[in-house]
């Protein structure tokens, strides 16, 4: 296991400077000026050059990432143009609660298509796996954000059961684990949820359908082990693809949130970035994509790591 970890950790790094080099120059070859949004419409050409200077923006691209990745490799994302405060804070206050935000979506994603996977799988051309397979269809299927409307038109504005939009009373940002705030995140991470359930409720049924008509069940079953038995080695050959699924689910909430928190206004990395898009917040920008691409390699490392740990044959290859 050791060996295989530094062999992971080797394949990580370069991939984490080719996210670092790609997540600066797609910032840099996208069209306008990041300074617009704070320079007034008469500035005069010794004030561009002053704020340029005082941006890095009057450097060649090359010395401008070198300068940015050797301050990011010490924490220091830069300043936001448009608020002026430092990125790092706004980044990670924000980052803990997608991150909040996209675990709860995928335990409850996860738990809901492994159930109906399972069904799928195990009781296969019943009405079982055709409603389970309806379930899964209609959750990689429905968009999001229209999803996250209905939700809101429904339990926010006729029955009242639940908020609409935040995450604490009175449009706080500051998080608590109580009911007053556990609720603002019950719609968000149930309509973030459906897609995990989908995808893997059919990865899940495939490999149980899968497995279940290999000779080593069959063998199983000859010797007279119960379902019982013959479920936990049914389910402990599907947890390593199962898990990947999961992680790969993760990521993809934690970078592809940005419809949702924008529909509920959660204040998480989503909200960010479409605001630092809207105001032309290069460093914001910049900073937000970098530490969600990071997070990204860091959590395909993991599911790496747990999945030769599940199964020592993935180390061994």
């Amino acid at each position: 296991m050791p060996v295989y970890l530094i062999r992971r950790l080797a394949y990580a790094l370069p991939i984490m400077l080719g996210v670092s080099f790609l997540c600066f120059m797609l910032v840099h070859i996208s069209p306008g000026d990041p300074l617009v949004s704070i320079l007034p419409a008469d500035a005069s050409a010794e004030l561009q050059q002053q704020m340029m200077r005082l941006y890095g923006f009057d450097r060649s691209l090359p010395e401008q990432f070198v300068y940015w990745l050797w301050r990011a490799l010490h924490g220091d994302l830069g300043t936001s143009i448009a608020t002026s405060r430092p990125v790092t804070a706004e980044v990670f206050k924000a980052v803990g609660n997608t991150v909040m935000l996209a675990v709860m979506a995928t335990l409850i994603g996860f738990a809901l298509g492994s159930l109906f996977g399972f069904v799928a799988g195990y009781f296969r051309n019943s009405w079982g796996d055709r409603l389970a397979s309806l379930m899964a269809i209609v959750g990689v299927s429905v968009p999001h954000y229209w999803l996250g409307m209905v939700l809101v038109i429904i339990f926010s504005s006729q029955l009242m059961w639940l908020p609409a939009t935040g995450a604490g009373p009175g449009g706080s940002s500051d998080w608590a684990w109580d009911y007053a705030h556990i609720q603002y995140m019950i719609l968000p991470a149930v309509t973030m949820s459906f897609i995990p359930m989908g995808i893997v409720a059919r990865t899940v049924r495939a490999l149980v359908a899968d497995i279940l008509s290999q000779e080593f069940v069959v063998g199983l079953r000859a010797r007279g082990l119960s379902e019982w038995g013959v479920f936990r080695h049914v389910v402990k050959n599907c947890a390593p693809t199962a898990l990947a699924v999961m992680g790969l689910q993760l990521g993809y909430l934690l970078g592809g949130s940005i419809l949702i928190e924008t529909v509920f206004s959660w204040p998480g990395t989503g909200f960010l970035l479409n605001q630092a898009i809207f105001q032309r917040d290069l460093p914001l920008l910049q900073g937000t994509i970098l530490v969600l691409a990071l997070f990204f390699v860091a959590l395909n490392l993991l599911v790496d790591v747990l999945q030769a740990l599940l199964d020592p044959r993935i180390e061994r290859a």
